[in-house]
């Protein structure tokens, strides 16, 4: 039992590692100031579904703008642009920080807690 939680805790961290490092962080203090301010652009990775039921205010829905991204970023390629998912164990914020790096977006960060990390805060969530 003790070497199976060993492992899943392990395993669980590798990927937290993982995906924390190709993109740098964002904290939550730091994208809560840039939602107030309407500082950066925010995409939701987490699906439609997800998006619709709650989401970090002004965030773009990812599934819905799929190969117009470059529609809805902003003209200034160094603009802050923040991807998030599910959870600080999900990865899938990477396919929209890739696809705004290939656009030529230069400042591009992931919000590691997710959507539930920004729930569990007690932040606000837009919905509909």
């Amino acid at each position: 039992m003790k070497k199976t939680l060993l492992l899943l805790f392990v395993t669980a961290f590798a990927a937290v590692s993982a995906f924390a490092g190709k993109y740098p962080s964002i904290s939550h203090d730091e994208l809560k100031q840039a939602v107030a301010d309407k500082s950066a652009t925010i995409i939701d990775v987490n699906g439609s579904e997800s998006y619709k039921a709650g989401r970090i205010p002004g965030a773009i829905d990812f599934g819905s703008v799929g190969r117009d991204l470059a529609s809805v970023l902003p003209a200034d390629k160094g603009a802050l642009i923040v991807a998030y998912c599910g959870s600080p164990s999900c990865g899938a914020y990477a396919r929209a920080a890739e696809a705004a790096v290939k656009l030529g977006y230069t400042n591009v960060k992931h919000y590691s807690g997710g959507i539930s990390g920004w729930k569990e805060a007690g932040e606000p969530t837009e919905k509909g």
